[in-house]
């Protein structure tokens, strides 16, 4: 590992919550651990919005139909929600970058398979291999981060970059997949990530060292594992096919029937086994312990990740859309439009750094969801002829919030989970993103489809956005109130 010798000056520790790991290690980044762990990253955001754009093309070129450009673009983050929690447990249980390795390669190849693809078939099996490898390296890049940047201001520093990197790629991803398309096709989207995919492997090889799989003589989960894939695949399915469909649709309720029984028997199933391991009573370890949510700071963390992801992806669904017909902008100006917002983790990331790296993640958290719930109430004053300027506010205030509280609440995961439990931990709140993201696009794409008009539909959403980062806010100051009383 590249790293530097020099440590930071001795100070007073910043609260932590219990659970958290002791400040120490360098005080200095080392680039090229951080850039390869930031490019699987970048790799997997960039993805779920640079397909967007070359859909017409692919209809053209394959004779695609509606409901196969749908699982086009909805089946990759379908498979990437529902086997995150596999890949956190793969990871813990084979080692770190083993697995982020893997799932490079795998996300790698099957872009290939994509930008190769003859017919709609082929196309859709390669955007859901791409899914199940970033389900792989997302939680595994995570706990990579957390081993090589062990200090708590240095590991802000890295989590500021690595989550920077992420939100740049989410929002270039319409502009850069527009580009592509215009000058080389719709192939050109998958084939960007063969040189990225490598360069991170290159890196990975040389710059971060093997980590040992956590050693245990238990035998795997797959009951569990069989049950949380079906569970969250029904209920992801179910949320991407509610906004199309209608949320009383047969397919949607089967999903979510499908999905609430598997993801109860998940839980049952997890929860006796953890306690006959505890007993001695069986050589199986569960693929989450339920016991991990006892600790308060991950659980409630895990509820933010959910609230700002419903929020903020619903409000952007919705932004788009807003530009788009009330407006009557075109793709490229609808982009441009919504940069003051999916472009704030330039801003995000060194406010988050400096912060977090003298007051702990919650701090920042708090600020950031303070901040969000001000800048949905912004949106209120949207309307058909409002001045952009008027919007500024909204659209940057939502953006450096959602992104500043992003950034902490990783922060705050990783504290809070127990070292052996990184990866698994990880997985949980990723997982609540993406369901939380599923859920706010579909419910304010149904409040504005049944309302008496767009702009209605869309200050309702605005308004539970709010709510639901002022909820996330006043969980925040409690974990901060509560983190404060324990260090007095």
């Amino acid at each position: 590992m590249t790293t530097e010798a020099q440590t930071t000056p001795a100070r007073t520790p910043a609260p932590t919550t219990a659970g958290a790991k002791a400040p120490s290690g360098p005080s200095s980044l080392a680039l090229p651990p951080l850039i390869a762990l930031s490019l699987g990253y970048f790799l997997v955001m960039l993805d779920v919005t640079v397909v967007n754009v070359a859909i017409p093309d692919i209809r053209t070129s394959l004779g695609t139909g509606p409901s196969a450009l749908q699982w086009v673009v909805d089946g990759y983050s379908t498979v990437f929600a529902a086997l995150l929690l596999l890949g956190g447990g793969v990871a813990d249980r084979f080692g770190h970058r083993r697995v982020f390795l893997t799932g490079l390669g795998l996300f790698t190849a099957a872009s290939v398979a994509c930008g190769l693809a003859t017919t709609s078939g082929l196309l859709i099996t390669g955007r859901l291999a791409q899914g199940a490898g970033a389900a792989l390296l997302v939680p595994a890049s995570l706990a990579l981060l957390h081993a090589t940047f062990p200090g708590r201001a240095v590991r802000a520093r890295a989590i500021a970059v690595w989550g920077a990197v992420a939100s740049v790629a989410f929002g270039a991803g319409p502009a850069v997949g527009g580009l592509l398309v215009s000058g080389s096709g719709w192939r050109a989207v998958f084939w960007l990530n063969l040189p990225f995919g490598l360069l991170a492997v290159l890196l990975t090889l040389r710059h971060i060292p093997p980590t040992p799989p956590r050693p245990s003589t238990r035998k795997a989960d797959p009951v569990g594992q069989v049950l949380a894939v079906i569970g969250l695949v029904g209920v992801a399915g179910g949320l991407n096919e509610a906004g199309t469909h209608g949320w009383t649709s047969p397919l949607v309720l089967s999903g979510f029937g499908v999905g609430a029984v598997a993801l109860a028997g998940f839980v049952l199933t997890e929860r006796a086994l953890e306690a006959r391991s505890v007993r001695g009573a069986t050589r199986r370890a569960p693929l989450l312990r339920p016991s991990l949510f006892r600790h308060r700071a991950f659980t409630a963390t895990t509820v933010i990740g959910m609230l700002i992801s419903l929020g903020y992806y619903g409000m952007l669904f919705l932004a788009t859309l807003y530009f788009q017909q009330e407006r009557r902008l075109g793709a490229l100006e609808t982009g441009v439009a919504l940069l003051p917002s999916v472009c704030m983790g330039l801003a995000a990331a060194p406010l988050f750094s400096r912060t977090a790296s003298r007051t702990g993640p919650y701090v920042p958290m708090a600020a950031g969801l303070v901040l969000g719930t001000a800048g949905f109430l912004g949106w209120l004053l949207a309307g058909p002829g409002t001045p952009y300027p008027v919007l500024l506010f909204a659209l940057t205030a939502t953006g450096l919030g959602q992104t500043m509280t992003a950034l902490a609440a990783v922060a705050a995961v990783v504290e809070a989970a127990p070292a052996s439990d990184t990866a698994v931990a990880t997985a949980v709140f990723n997982v609540s993103r993406q369901v939380g993201s599923a859920v706010g696009v579909a419910l304010f794409g149904t409040f504005t489809a049944t309302a008496h008009d767009f702009v209605t539909g869309l200050r309702l959403s605005a308004g539970i956005a709010a709510a639901a980062f002022a909820a996330g806010a006043l969980l925040a100051l409690s974990l901060l109130r509560r983190t404060r009383r324990t260090l007095t």
